[in-house]
């Protein structure tokens, strides 16, 4: 009805942190089981303190417009609940005899098993890779500098096709010019913070005395073994002479025996750490689409970058302005039910938000944004707010009453007749006897 494609589907998970208790033990039961539990887990809120529910969602890449949801256990694992969530959709969209799309999702989603399991339902795939895998260090480890460069020189990549386990697969090495810069940035705080902790270790190391020079320079490699690659060490060990008697020695006795020290300054290598940054920089996208010419490198790469579709759709559903970031419901099973709520408030947003931006661009038309300046994409809560101070007057007399819309506007009304008759109709003054 609206003209939006499903080609391009993007998975991901959120928690929403409760206060109350809720100690009831879950009903078991199968995956579309209207009770969840809450419980502790991994906080994307960073309220570890709490407990929580997760919700899986999936939106469109045109739109962002939601397409599916699940209320997830607060201890949910991406592992199990995206692929889950992605076979899921799938099979409706199949049912619904839909064009066969294409899943993106982060590197939760990925592992052997899951590959697998996506393979055998014919499900296609974009997921970022795991860095923590053998392959991916070994890829990580290409020359940055013998990428191909897209035209805009804001993305650069290598392609390889890559034999697992699971299959073969073709992974793209990505390196932007905005993430290297986000990455130098930092880098740069991550230095200076590590620098002034090991220039504190050392200034303690350099305050004891040892027996002999061999303890000294056990003491300083052990330290040395913690040492990040892009520091290097300026270091000496010193003796001194160990008397007697406390105090100034005379000059003429002798010392019974020395003790060393150890004298060591910290210094930034500054060439290594252009390579970390350059290192941190990078990320590998993967996918099972081998034709480049159905899926070029470069689209590739932005599609994985648009996963900010469904981040997009958790950020509205966590605005306070949206009054669901604090949740305050007795039963588990009202909140399967709020979450049902809230997607769906979600949708009626983001459809109303396409069909305006869309009507723009077919009209060559444009809306004042927040500064005054024109712009063809609004958002929907900036139009909301404009939208606020029309009243309503009802006239009433012996023989009719009358109802008034005020203060629209010719920004209102241009916003109507964009978004079409129906709402032009909603908004003009009705006469009712």
């Amino acid at each position: 009805m609206f003209g939006i494609q499903a080609r391009h589907v993007h998975v991901d998970t959120t928690s929403f942190s409760v206060s109350g208790d809720y100690t009831g033990a879950k009903v078991t039961g199968d995956l579309d089981a209207t009770t969840i539990a809450i419980t502790y887990g991994y906080s994307r809120d960073h309220r570890a303190d709490l407990k929580q529910w997760m919700l899986a969602l999936a939106t469109t890449r045109d739109g962002d417009v939601p397409l599916f949801l699940r209320p997830l256990d607060g201890n949910s694992s991406d592992k199990a609940s995206l692929v889950a969530a992605v076979e899921a959709l799938h099979k409706q969209l199949s049912k619904a005899d839909e064009e066969a799309s294409l899943y993106v999702a982060d590197s939760g989603v990925y592992s052997e098993a899951n590959m697998r399991r996506f393979q055998a339902a014919g499900i296609k795939w974009v997921s970022r890779v795991p860095e923590t895998l053998a392959e991916a260090k070994a890829f990580l480890e290409h020359d940055v500098d013998t990428r191909q460069t897209s035209v805009d020189q804001q993305i650069h990549w290598i392609s390889r096709q890559i034999t697992l386990p699971q299959g073969t697969e073709r992974w793209v090495l990505v390196r932007t010019t905005a993430g290297e810069q986000r990455a130098q940035e930092t880098m740069q705080r991550h230095v200076k913070r590590t620098q002034q902790i090991w220039e504190q270790r050392l200034w303690h190391l350099g305050n004891q005395r040892f027996a002999c020079e061999t303890d000294a320079r056990v003491a300083l490699l052990r330290e040395m073994k913690t040492l990040p690659t892009w520091f290097e060490l300026q270091s000496s060990v010193v003796s001194y002479p160990r008397y007697e008697k406390r105090g100034r020695p005379r000059k003429e006795a002798p010392p019974v025996d020395h003790e060393w020290q150890i004298a060591a300054t910290p210094q930034v290598n500054q060439e290594c750490v252009a390579q970390e940054v350059r290192r941190r920089a990078c990320f590998i996208v993967a996918t099972d689409v081998l034709d480049s010419a159905e899926l070029p490198d470069e689209d590739l790469v932005t599609t994985y970058k648009e996963q900010g579709s469904v981040e997009r759709g958790f950020r509205f559903l966590k605005d306070p302005l949206f009054l669901a970031s604090s949740i305050f419901l007795k039963k588990p099973e009202r909140i399967v039910a709020l979450s049902l709520i809230v997607v769906l408030c979600l949708l009626v947003y983001r459809l109303a938000e396409h069909r305006l931006r869309t009507r723009l661009a077919e009209t060559g038309q444009a809306n004042p944004n927040q500064t005054n300046k024109p712009t063809s994409t609004p958002t929907m809560g900036w139009i909301f707010q404009c939208f606020e101070g029309i009243e309503l007057l009802h006239v009433h007399t012996v023989n009719h009453t009358a109802t008034i819309v005020l203060r629209l506007q010719p920004l209102r009304m241009q916003v109507l007749a964009l978004l079409g008759p129906l709402y032009q109709h909603i908004y003009k003054n009705p006469l009712s006897d």
